[in-house]
């Protein structure tokens, strides 16, 4: 017969969590892979690097779900007709969003 384990009380989300300790920098870097990883663009050892992390990351975890869910929504929305100031006017946003911020 088997005897249960001794656990510290926490669930296997705190546990996980608990483990995870950001490198400076190591969440931004896998965001920023992110999409080419939903979209099978990625190299099957950066695959396995990402899946790794996310495993390891509940903060992770959370927004690829969110990317995964608004990129099937926006597959299957109808895509509006801009005209060519709409699409200057709109690259440039992203563009500007896109910047990395400076700090005061």
């Amino acid at each position: 017969m088997k005897r249960p384990r001794k656990t510290s009380g926490r669930t296997p989300r705190q546990v996980v969590t608990a483990v995870h300790s950001p490198e400076a920098g190591r969440c931004l870097d896998i965001l920023r892979r992110l999409s080419a990883f939903i979209d099978d663009e990625l190299p099957a050892q950066i695959c396995k690097e990402l899946r790794h992390h996310l495993g390891a990351c509940p903060s992770c975890e959370v927004f690829i779900a969110s990317l995964r869910a608004t990129v099937t929504l926006c597959r299957h929305c109808p895509t509006p007709q801009l005209t060519a100031q709409d699409r200057a006017r709109l690259r440039l946003e992203v563009l500007n969003a896109s910047r990395p911020r400076t700090k005061r």
